[in-house]
C-alpha cells in the first residue's frame, strides 16, 4: 500500500491544481500590467515627439531646439525626454547631456556595436518616422539599458524620444 487512500490522491492533485491556478492568477496580471505600462510609456514617448514637432512648426526650429535642450523643460520628463539630430547625425539638442550638442555621432555605435543613429537618420529620410532599438546609458540610473526610440523627421531635423525598457519594436 502507498499509505494514501484513493481519495487522498485526488485531494492532493486538486490542491496542486488550485495552487497552480492561483499562481497564474497572480503572475498573469502582473505581466500584463508590465506590458501595458510599457505600451503607455511608448505612447508617451511618441506623444512627446509629436508635441515637439508641433512646437517646431509653430515656434520655429531655433526656439524649439533651445527648449528641447532645457533641462527639466517642456520636453524633459525624467527618463522620458526629447533630443534631436540633424540629417547628418549631428546632435542639435539634448536636455541631459549638452556636451553631445554639435557632435557628429552617426558613426558612434552602442555598446553592442549597433550604429543606431545611422539607422535613425536613414529611416527618418526614407519613412519619416518609426522606432529603433539599441542599448544606451540611462542618465537617470547611470546604467547601460535597452532603449527603444521613436523618431520623426521635421524639416531638416529628427526629433527623438526613447523609453528605457527591454522591449523590441521590430515589425511595428
Amino acid at each position: 500500500m502507498l499509505g494514501y487512500a484513493p481519495n487522498d490522491l485526488g485531494t492532493e492533485w486538486r490542491k496542486r491544481a488550485v495552487k497552480t491556478r492561483m499562481a497564474f492568477l497572480i503572475v498573469i496580471p502582473l505581466f500584463s500590467f508590465a506590458v501595458l505600462s510599457h505600451a503607455a510609456e511608448r505612447d508617451d514617448a511618441k506623444t512627446l515627439v509629436k508635441r515637439a514637432a508641433a512646437y517646431v512648426k509653430y515656434q520655429g526650429k531655433e526656439k524649439a531646439l533651445a527648449e528641447i535642450s532645457t533641462p527639466k523643460g517642456m520636453f524633459d520628463k525624467g527618463e522620458l525626454y526629447v533630443f534631436a539630430y540633424d540629417l547628418h547625425g549631428v546632435m542639435v539638442a539634448h536636455p541631459k547631456n549638452p556636451a553631445l550638442i554639435g557632435q557628429n555621432l552617426i558613426a558612434v555605435p552602442d555598446v553592442e556595436g549597433k550604429l543606431f543613429r545611422k539607422e535613425i537618420v536613414e529611416r527618418a529620410m526614407s519613412h519619416g518616422s518609426g522606432w529603433v532599438d539599441y542599448v544606451y546609458l540611462n542618465p537617470e540610473t547611470n546604467r547601460q539599458e535597452h532603449k527603444t526610440t521613436y523618431f520623426q523627421k521635421m524639416g531638416d531635423i529628427i526629433l527623438c524620444c526613447g523609453v528605457y525598457k527591454d522591449y523590441s519594436h521590430e515589425g511595428d
